[in-house]
């Protein structure tokens, strides 16, 4: 009955997405069982040493420390949740820490490599599927959204006047994006297809199936890891990988890192700085090259 009202919260409260929800189910469930099979416990009566125990025990078997950090966000949320409403004292899990976490340069792929790839003429054929799948890519690249927010585009989202899209980030967060002259070609030119492809289909959706369904994100990541693969040989080639290479692009430019912030949809500054070491490793890169005394 507690979980039910917590998962609650989050939905309604929070405004959680269905695939963060997931996530805590997840957790919760796990740490849940572990209680069961080691303590004889339930989640009502767990203590801090409980809740300790089972973050060695996923160190130990080796869990990143990026995932055990999330596991132990996700018990701390719900006993502050049980806490205020009374039905505990004290969270068992409030002043357990996560492991350290290694701090990995975002990867993403030189902006000439993609414009290479999204200006070929043969690559991405005239079909329906084939302008879609362009489209796809030239949004992630162009104005550096999450797969969530891309699949979330509603066709009323889409302003060709104001040439700009509005996507809905985390926490149900508004923000409006500027769209490049091509992609807005590109877009009408899209959305006349679809209307002629998938015209059985009273899809709100902006990117849809074949069949003109909502997509969903594994069609995304295929799509982004079968054209990525042709103009990069590096292992990660996800719709990620294209939205830190979009605000690579930008700090390459000279652009201005709170733009940048406010572009990506991130709530503090601290997320978008992470993009400057790239830049600055690049510079590194360039001078060794380039300078004699290097």
């Amino acid at each position: 009955m507690f979980l039910q009202q917590f998962y609650n919260y989050l939905t309604y409260e929070k405004r959680y997405s269905q695939h963060t929800l997931l996530s805590y189910q997840k957790d919760i469930a796990q740490f849940s069982n572990f209680l069961t099979n080691t303590f004889e416990t339930q989640l009502l009566a767990a203590k801090h040493q409980m809740v300790r125990s089972w973050v060695i025990q996923l160190a130990e078997a080796e869990v990143l420390p990026a995932s055990i950090s999330r596991k132990l966000s996700s018990l701390k949320s719900l006993y502050k949740f049980l806490v205020k409403q009374g039905m505990l004292t004290e969270n068992p899990a409030k002043a357990v820490q996560s492991p350290k976490k290694s701090k990995k340069l975002p990867t993403f792929i030189d902006e000439d490599k993609i414009i290479t790839l999204l200006d070929s003429e043969n690559l991405f054929d005239d079909s329906f599927s084939g302008t879609r799948d362009k489209l796809v890519i030239e949004l992630l690249f162009g104005t550096g959204i999450r797969l969530s927010e891309l699949i979330d585009i509603k066709l009323n989202d889409f302003s060709q006047t104001e040439a700009c899209v509005k996507v809905l980030g985390k926490r149900n967060k508004e923000r409006i994006i500027p769209l490049n002259k091509s992609l807005c070609v590109l877009m009408n030119y899209y959305l006349a297809q679809k209307k002629i492809c998938i015209n059985e289909i009273d899809s709100p959706y902006l990117i849809v199936t074949d069949k003109g369904a909502k997509a969903y994100p594994k069609l995304i990541y295929r799509v982004a890891y079968k054209y990525l693969s042709i103009v990069s040989t590096q292992q990660k080639k996800s719709p990620h990988v294209l939205r830190h290479s979009f605000a690579t692009t930008l700090l390459n430019k000279g652009a201005d890192i709170n733009a940048i912030k406010e572009l990506l949809g991130h709530a503090n500054l601290s997320a978008t700085q992470i993009y400057t070491h790239n830049t600055v490793e690049r510079l590194k890169t360039i001078y060794k090259q380039a300078h004699p005394k290097a």
